[in-house]
C-alpha cells in the first residue's frame, strides 16, 4: 500500500513539474521557446553577425560588453561568456527576454531577440575559446 500511494505521489509530482515548464505565449500567434531543447539549431555566421549587432535598446552589441570572444568584458562585473555552455547562454537569453531574470541592460537587450536569434548567438559565443575557470583545486585557508 505504502509503494503505491509513493508511486502515485511520485507521478503526480512529475506531472506538476513538466507542467510548469509550459507557458503561453508573448503574443497571440506567436509561439516562443520554454525550454533550451525546443529552441532551433543554432547557426554560428549568424550567431557570430547578431553579437555584433548593435541593439536598438541600448545601441550596444553584445561584443560591446562581453568583447569579441566573449572573454574580455568591457566592465569586470560583467561576465565572461565566451566557451560558456550553449544551453546556460540560451537558458538565461531566453529568461531575460521573459522578465524572468532582470538586469538593466540584458533585459532590454534580450527582450526582442526570437529563438533562432538566441540558438545563434548561445553556439557562437559557445563555440568560442573559454577562460571560464572553475574552483577545482581551489582550498579554503582555516
Amino acid at each position: 500500500m505504502k509503494t503505491s500511494a509513493f508511486r502515485l505521489a511520485a507521478a503526480l509530482a512529475a506531472g506538476l513539474v513538466l507542467s510548469a515548464c509550459g507557458g503561453a505565449p508573448a503574443e497571440p500567434g506567436l509561439a516562443r521557446a520554454t525550454t533550451v531543447n525546443a529552441l532551433p539549431e543554432g547557426r554560428l555566421a549568424e550567431g557570430e553577425a547578431r553579437a555584433n549587432t548593435k541593439g536598438a535598446a541600448t545601441g550596444q552589441s553584445c561584443v560591446d560588453c562581453h568583447g569579441a570572444d566573449g572573454n574580455t568584458p568591457l566592465d569586470p562585473t560583467y561576465p565572461k561568456i565566451g566557451g560558456q555552455y550553449r544551453d546556460y547562454l540560451a537558458h538565461a537569453l531566453q529568461a531575460y527576454r521573459s522578465g524572468a531574470r532582470e538586469h538593466a541592460l540584458m533585459s532590454s537587450q534580450a527582450a526582442d531577440l526570437d529563438d533562432q536569434q538566441i540558438a545563434d548567438l548561445a553556439a557562437w559565443f559557445a563555440s568560442r575559446p573559454t577562460e571560464l575557470r572553475d574552483l577545482h583545486g581551489v582550498h579554503s585557508i582555516n
